[in-house]
């Protein structure tokens, strides 16, 4: 419906950078793709109310579903905007358009009006972090009003993210009163149709920070959590949407008894197993709850990061898709398709995709691409998944997913349309 790259029909070529591949535009769709090195993704049904649709993006199974999360400090160019206006759901990260338009509010809403003037229909959403705090926020200057808004060291240290970044101190009613607030007169904006909600995952992980600000004020924090997510609701008006990057293989429950007070969930670091659990069984996990999930009228983000995992432990210990390395050619085309494979798998009405090697316009190499698989008619599922120890396949209209957890092999065939 609206125009993303220029394509070249009919052929298939290859753009290579930094390690990173994508293929691009290939009318045909009939080639099989097998996929290697990766996991899936990490979800549990538990009891909860489902979310009112009306406000949802819009959704079909023609094509595979997408989503977009980015960010881009300075203004997007005419071509990119167009770019973004083909996708349903968008979420705009911290410092998008800060350093043009004086603030991360500003620039948001300079980049969400310019998609709705060309796709008045594309769902935007406003990107704030619950727990790390986050230089160029016009907001942040309110904090100077609100006594100890920061979680501190037993030294007094207040740099206790990454050893660099000030956290939030959810316990205390100010803050979560400001944080609301704030996120409160982005949303009111006709342009931004609600909210995404990140760091949930570092409030409730029972070991993060623990041991720098110590038992009880992490277990007041994970409290201040669960009331800025009831009081989150009950501030933000009724018809805009609300996201959390909640979801884990890593909790008891995958993190879905959270889920009430939200729309749905971002799906991040599906293949990254903790707590002892062997990579086989965290992704099966993950894979058995996602649908259950979806199929309770949860929207379902499932982005992947392209980058390699090996050096997850010393550098990137909160294990964010974002911060993985770069893969070789090959390898890397290996990934996106095993991440499509897994998602296929997993996919419920309003489940969208989106496979990255980083959020920010200005370094991420698959920036402005797009793969042929994205145009390859799909259609909608005939079934659930079928499982078989750690083997799953399953059926569309117009593809075959297989996807074999344990090897860690993939496989996606695309049928021609009649």
């Amino acid at each position: 419906r609206f125009p993303l790259m220029p394509q070249t029909p009919g052929k298939r070529f290859m753009k290579s950078v930094s390690g990173l591949a994508i293929r691009m535009a290939d009318s045909r769709c009939r080639t099989k793709h097998w996929v290697s090195r990766a996991i899936g993704p990490v979800f549990l049904a538990v009891a909860a109310a489902a979310p009112g649709q009306d406000r949802f993006p819009e959704f079909s199974w023609e094509r595979v579903p997408l989503y977009m999360h980015i960010r881009k400090d300075t203004s997007f160019t005419p071509d990119e905007i167009r770019y973004l206006a083909g996708f349903p759901l968008i979420a705009f990260e911290k410092t998008t358009g800060g350093k043009e338009f004086g603030s991360t509010e500003a620039g948001t809403l300079a980049a969400a009006r310019a998609v709705k003037a060309i796709n008045p229909a594309a769902k935007i959403l406003y990107y704030r972090n619950l727990i790390v705090h986050y230089d160029g926020y016009a907001a942040n200057g309110a904090l100077a009003e609100i006594r100890d808004p920061f979680l501190t060291a037993g030294d007094g240290n207040e740099r206790l993210v990454r050893g660099r970044l000030r956290a939030y101190d959810l316990s205390n009613r100010q803050v979560r009163a400001w944080w609301i607030a704030s996120a409160a007169q982005v949303c009111a904006d006709p342009a931004i149709d609600g909210l995404f909600v990140d760091g949930a995952v570092k409030a409730l992980e029972p070991a993060y920070l623990r041991a720098e600000i110590g038992e009880e004020k992490k277990a007041a924090l994970v409290e201040g959590y669960g009331a800025l997510a009831q009081e989150l609701r009950r501030g933000l008006p009724p018809e805009k949407l609300l996201l959390a990057n909640l979801l884990r293989a890593r909790f008891a429950d995958s993190g879905l008894s959270r889920l009430a007070a939200f729309d749905g969930t971002y799906i991040e670091g599906f293949d990254m197993a903790t707590g002892g659990m062997a990579a086989r069984d965290y992704v099966a996990k993950g894979i058995a709850a996602f649908p259950q999930a979806a199929r309770q009228g949860y929207i379902a983000d499932f982005p992947g990061g392209l980058g390699a995992e090996e050096a997850e432990a010393a550098n990137n210990p909160q294990w964010t898709d974002e911060m993985r390395a770069p893969r070789d050619t090959e390898s890397a085309s290996r990934r996106f398709s095993f991440l499509l494979a897994v998602f296929l798998v997993c996919a419920e009405k309003h489940s969208y995709f989106h496979a990255h090697d980083g959020y920010d316009a200005g370094t991420s190499q698959v920036w402005m691409t797009r793969p042929p698989e994205y145009d390859c008619p799909l259609g909608a599922p005939k079934g659930p998944a079928v499982q078989s120890g750690y083997a799953y396949s399953r059926e569309f209209e117009h593809a075959s997913v297989r996807l074999d957890v344990e090897r860690k092999i993939g496989q996606i065939d695309w049928k021609a349309p009649r």
